[in-house]
């Protein structure tokens, strides 16, 4: 497959990026990694020649080493933020997400061997709605309360 779907403008980056909503018992599984006092949706940038719905298929299986189902399409998020990456610190950037609520197999048991892109080692956790833990999309802790099936939309910006 092709590179990242990450494009410079100016003195930004644009992504495109997916991320699964996997809940099982009242608990929603969240990535998190050493460097970064915050949590963050299992997912990642779609490549170019993917479809957003296979760029979540092959994340979760990259980040959980099982492939599951995507139940449908919840939220598309519109995000302006500054990188907190090594790789890219300071710039701004421009991300378009969406965000897919997966169909969990009820024998899930996900092992994490990800790594960030200034190879930071991932790890998986499971969490409550109520846990006061820092996670990204900030969203989640209201939304996934009461799930409406369709889709909504998102706008955030730190700017």
């Amino acid at each position: 497959m092709n590179g990242d779907m990450t494009v410079q403008c100016e003195n930004g980056l644009i992504n495109i990026r997916v991320g699964a909503i996997i809940l099982k018992d009242g608990k929603l599984l969240m990535v998190g990694n050493h460097r970064s006092d915050y949590l963050y949706s299992v997912g990642g940038r779609v490549k170019f020649g993917e479809t957003a719905e296979q760029a979540v298929v092959r994340e979760i299986f990259e980040e959980t080493g099982v492939k599951m189902e995507i139940d449908y399409l919840g939220f598309i998020h519109e995000n302006y933020f500054f990188s907190d990456a090594p790789t890219n610190l300071g710039k701004l950037i421009y991300e378009i997400s969406f965000f897919f609520y997966m169909n969990v197999p009820d024998d899930f048991m996900p092992k994490c061997d990800s790594f960030t892109e200034d190879d930071s080692k991932e790890f998986l956790k499971w969490i409550s709605l109520d846990d006061e833990q820092k996670i990204y999309p900030a969203f989640f802790k209201t939304e996934l309360k009461n799930p409406i099936n369709g889709i909504r939309h998102f706008v955030t910006d730190e700017r």
